[in-house]
C-alpha cells in the first residue's frame, strides 16, 4: 500500500497479493497511514501517477489503470462499474440512467448498492452518478467528496 495526499483528503491505494486486486481508500486525516509506508509495485506507481495528473486537471481517463481488471466483485457488480466508465467526464447520470444503460431499469437500488463498493474511487467514477431529482446521494469517501469531484470536472475542460 501507499497513501497519496489529493486536494480532498489523503486516499490509500493498494494491492493485495499481486493479483492485482486493488483499491483505494479514502482516509480521514486521523486515520492517516504511515508516510514511510510507501510500497514499490509497477501498480501503485501508475496510480499515483494517473491520479496526480487528474488532479492536476491534466487527465479525465485511466484506460491504463482499467488495463489491470480483478477478480474482485459479482458479475452484477463488475457489470455496474464497467457501466461508470462510460458515463463521460463533467457528467452525471442518475442511479435509474446507469440500470437503464444496463438494460435492467428497475434495478436502481441495486446498481447504487453496486456502486457502494466500488473498490477504485475516481478511475471508476462512481461520483457521476446522483439521485434522480439532482440530489447527490451516497458515497464512500462522504458527500462532501463527491460534491468537489463533481464541481472539479465541471470547471475543467474535457481532454478528449
Amino acid at each position: 500500500t501507499r497513501w497519496i495526499s489529493t486536494p480532498i483528503g489523503p486516499l490509500e491505494i493498494g494491492v493485495k497479493d499481486n493479483s492485482y486486486y486493488w483499491y483505494f481508500e479514502f482516509k480521514t486525516d486521523q486515520e492517516l497511514l504511515d508516510p514511510t509506508n510507501q510500497h514499490q509495485h509497477a501498480l501503485l506507481d501508475l496510480a499515483e501517477s494517473q491520479l496526480k495528473e487528474y488532479f492536476y486537471g491534466n487527465r479525465n481517463t485511466f484506460s491504463e489503470l482499467l488495463a489491470f481488471v480483478s477478480e474482485y466483485g459479482t458479475d452484477f457488480q463488475k457489470q455496474c462499474w464497467q457501466a461508470l466508465v462510460q458515463i463521460p467526464y463533467g457528467e452525471t447520470w442518475s442511479y435509474g440512467q446507469q440500470a437503464r444503460y444496463l438494460h435492467k431499469p428497475t434495478a436502481s437500488r441495486a446498481v447504487g448498492a453496486a456502486n457502494g463498493k466500488n473498490p477504485l474511487a475516481i478511475v471508476i467514477p462512481c461520483h457521476r452518478v446522483i439521485g434522480a431529482s439532482g440530489k447527490l446521494t451516497g458515497y464512500a469517501g462522504g458527500l462532501d467528496k463527491k460534491q468537489w469531484l463533481l464541481a472539479f470536472e465541471n470547471q475543467q475542460p474535457s481532454l478528449l
